[in-house]
């Protein structure tokens, strides 16, 4: 390993955070989350899918593995929700308007795919993703009780309680953008770092590629002094000397920890991306409401298929897509050819450079050689060898 990358680089965004490289990696994986930061990086739990008291649960084991190294939190608190609730009887309200035409079709994709569906909608489903006003800001709560370095919002501009509460803290926030516009307006609302997300990202995304992103974005916020992470299709050291290249003071990372040794991924969708090329994921709102990207599969073709409804709006379109397709990999784990053939994930457009499965450690590792060298290539190309 070369010895450049085993001390602190001279990064603004390190100095915030206290760590030795820019490398912040997100994941639903508690896991990968330790790893990174042992390894050097930053790692952030998505805590979406968790409830106030599983999110308490992995918190605490991230604080009692990760040997008082830094991490954050990354949540879901739009700034405005289709439905905002003070209890559990908010959910009732979603499910309430959810067209029967809807929970139909996606029960027949099923029944193609000779998957019983004939019970899908009749139970509750209560995963978090669907998180009203009051349900933030418990997961809110629950994140400022433990050490956390950072606190990030992954749609729209963080709540005010955030952002107060982050300052009173100490922590630092970031919130997730895709244009130039969201990105002043984050700094304005008084966000410390703005993750700039170009199109090739996996999950919630727009349609501005990261190579025009991140410099009209870093250019915009130059004079506020506020540190921009680049992100979307970036899985390798090389893409992020580049985004450095270009002003971003880091990268933010996603889809590359999906299928390394440490992630929770199911066995069949870290198959399935591993085989995968750039051209095999989709942008749609067929999953939360909001345009996301995914790998492509016979699920993700249906709705975007003469006739399909509509989409909704989110939270309302989850209430759909996701009892369904927990019921496909759960099926999937067990062998089932036609959940096999349905399962899909969030996974961005650099999923065609993830060909081999590796420790977190190892995938850090490459990322900081990887930058080493492409550094070292463009000095020599400028003359500039040290």
């Amino acid at each position: 390993m070369n010895d450049k990358v085993e001390h602190q680089m001279n990064s603004q965004l390190c100095e915030m955070l206290g760590i030795q490289f820019p490398l912040i990696a997100f994941s639903h994986c508690r896991d990968v989350v330790v790893e990174v930061s042992k390894a050097g990086g930053f790692g952030v739990l998505g805590a979406a899918r968790y409830s106030v008291e599983e999110l308490d649960i992995e918190l605490s084991w991230i604080d009692e593995h990760i040997g008082g190294l830094p991490y954050g939190v990354d949540l879901i608190a739009p700034t405005s929700m289709a439905v905002c609730a003070d209890n559990d009887d908010g959910l009732e309200q979603i499910r309430q308007r959810v067209p029967q035409e809807h929970l139909t079709f996606a029960a027949d994709i099923l029944e193609k795919h000779d998957i019983d569906a004939s019970k899908l909608y009749a139970e509750s489903y209560n995963k978090n993703a669907f998180l009203t006003e009051s349900r933030a800001g418990n997961i809110i709560d629950v994140a400022f009780a433990h050490p956390i370095k950072l606190i990030a919002n992954a749609l729209g501009v963080p709540p005010r309680y955030m952002i107060e509460m982050a300052k009173h803290h100490g922590v630092a926030t970031a919130a997730l953008i895709g244009t130039r516009e969201h990105a002043i307006k984050q700094v304005e609302a008084g966000v410390d770092i703005v993750v700039a997300s170009g199109t090739e990202a996996g999950g919630h995304c727009g349609d501005v590629p990261t190579m025009v992103l991140i410099p009209e974005v870093c250019s915009a916020l130059e004079a506020s002094g506020v540190p921009v992470l680049a992100a979307g299709g970036i899985v390798t050291g090389r893409q992020m000397a580049a985004c450095t290249a270009m002003g971003a003071a880091g990268v933010w990372t996603g889809s590359v920890w999906l299928t390394s040794a440490e992630s929770d991924t199911p066995q069949v969708l870290k198959d399935k991306m591993l085989q995968a090329s750039s051209r095999q994921t989709v942008r749609s709102k067929s999953r939360t409401g909001k345009h996301s990207r995914q790998l492509r599969s016979p699920w993700t073709d249906a709705w975007e298929q003469e006739g399909a409804p509509e989409p909704l709006a989110m939270p309302l379109q989850g209430m759909i897509s996701e009892p369904a397709l927990d019921k496909v990999h759960k099926l999937s784990e067990g062998g089932h050819k036609g959940a096999q053939d349905l399962a899909t994930y969030w996974v961005g457009q650099g999923v065609g450079l993830m060909n081999a499965s590796q420790s977190v450690r190892n995938v850090v590792y490459d990322f900081k050689q990887d930058f080493i060298d492409a550094y070292e290539r463009l000095a020599k190309a400028v003359g500039a060898e040290s």
